[in-house]
């Protein structure tokens, strides 16, 4: 056996130095090597965790963007470069940290177009009979730390028309309390404090059930060495390099099998999470925040049929362009989809807004799916059936879930050192 690892190594090493592929290709041919060496009596599910039990998570392609927003920026700013850089995250360096701090000193958290969707909508409550309203609705219900007690998450109705008009947004990011809130002033919509981070030597496996089972969108990766993040690895990344492993064993014979034969989509029809297109746009984003979802279909009004779909990174036209909801009188889910629409295309931004509503169905394999969501960089695909109405909807999570398993006790005490979240946190 371990000759026959040597050998396998020697010409691993042979082929990935002479192959023009990508590193994510490469990285899948490290998979490939390592699976012709699994025991026999191994369940193919079985042999994908033994191998990627056996890759360090520091083998992963490292991320082009070493973006981190300093603690002292306002949101105004967090939002742009966020929105610069194309990123849906980043994380907090405590500008009063030390420069020999440790990782937990130096960084604060992550923040996320998510945090700052929730901090929105924190401000975006009903006024309270003690906070008058404004005219435009810039006006909050403020208490003294500049926050706004989110108490419910009831419906939006066609009668809050100060915090769905037109002009909201323009008012809100025109506003000094936009501008000069603090990113660290939010640090209640982060997740983790600072957050969940993994080290260089702990494994893809490791990596794969963090961004699927446990629900991260990214996780971080340290060089304890310098207490700084070396790298940041997505769900989407992840996605990319499964895309690059076609025509790899391993891959295809996984990536062969029916939606259908590895239980997607996991939710049934009726309990899909949708918002009509009259109904408010925010009420699209409390119900993301409400349910801990990414995003949400649009549906026609009436009907079963979803006419586009809103993510939490799409609040970034709420806040960047918000100038182009002016002639609305007020912001609908459908009215957000056409302004933001035109918006791209006038400025000739790549989107996946301009794609419209991307679907599947159950009959397509998994590598199809897989391929689609890495062209399209997309977060989820809803599955329609023939009439194209709603039967379910797959995300990156999901497909990352069906890879690999959780062995039995295989975190053990991994938790324990994990910071508390903090006490005014909402996510």
């Amino acid at each position: 056996m371990a000759m026959a690892m040597a050998s396998v190594q020697l010409e691993r090493q042979t082929s990935i130095q002479d192959s023009p592929r990508s590193p994510e290709a490469k990285l899948g041919m490290q998979v490939e090597d390592l699976w012709d060496v699994q025991e026999p009596e191994l369940s193919p599910n079985e042999k994908l965790n033994a191998c990627f039990e056996s890759i360090p998570v520091s083998a992963f392609p490292i991320s082009p963007q070493g973006i981190e927003i300093k603690s002292d920026a306002s949101l105004a700013e967090a939002v742009q470069i966020l929105a610069q850089n194309k990123i849906l995250s980043a994380p907090i360096v405590d500008v009063d940290a030390p420069e020999d701090a440790t990782w937990m000193d130096r960084y604060i958290g992550i923040v996320e177009f998510a945090g700052i969707a929730v901090w929105i909508l924190q401000q975006s409550e009903p006024s309270s009979p003690r906070s008058p309203s404004s005219p435009n609705g810039a006006e909050f219900a403020i208490t003294a730390n500049g926050m706004v007690s989110a108490a419910g998450l009831g419906a939006l109705g066609p009668e809050d028309a100060s915090i769905t008009s037109g002009d909201f947004f323009e008012a809100l990011t025109s506003s000094e309390f936009y501008k000069n809130t603090k990113v660290r002033d939010i640090s209640g919509s982060f997740r983790w404090a600072p957050f969940l981070a993994l080290q260089k030597s702990n494994t893809f496996l490791t990596m794969l059930l963090l961004l699927s089972k446990y629900k991260m969108k990214s996780v971080p990766v340290l060089d304890l060495g310098d207490g700084k993040i070396d790298n940041i690895i997505t769900q989407s990344a992840v996605i990319h390099m499964l895309a690059e492993c076609t025509g790899l064993h391993w891959f295809e014979s996984w990536g062969s099998k029916k939606l259908s034969e590895i239980g997607l989509p996991t939710m049934s029809p009726e309990h899909i999470i949708t918002v009509y297109e009259d109904e408010p746009v925010l009420q699209a984003f409390k119900l993301m925040r409400k349910k801990r979802i990414g995003g949400i279909p649009v549906i026609e009004c009436g009907g079963k049929k979803a006419i586009g779909n809103i993510s939490l990174r799409d609040v970034q036209f709420l806040l960047t362009a918000p100038d182009i909801y002016r002639d609305y009188r007020s912001i609908t889910a459908k009215n957000f989809l056409i302004a933001v629409r035109n918006y791209l295309e006038k400025h000739e931004k790549r989107s996946p807004m301009l794609s419209g509503m991307i679907t599947c169905k159950r009959d397509e394999t998994v590598k199809e799916l897989i391929q689609k969501l890495d062209s399209e960089k997309i977060q989820r695909v809803y599955v329609t059936d023939e009439d194209g109405n709603l039967e379910g909807v797959i995300t990156l999570r999901d497909i990352i879930s069906r890879l690999v398993h959780e062995p039995r006790g295989y975190f053990g005490d991994f938790f324990d050192g994990v910071l508390p979240l903090p006490e005014n946190s909402r996510v």
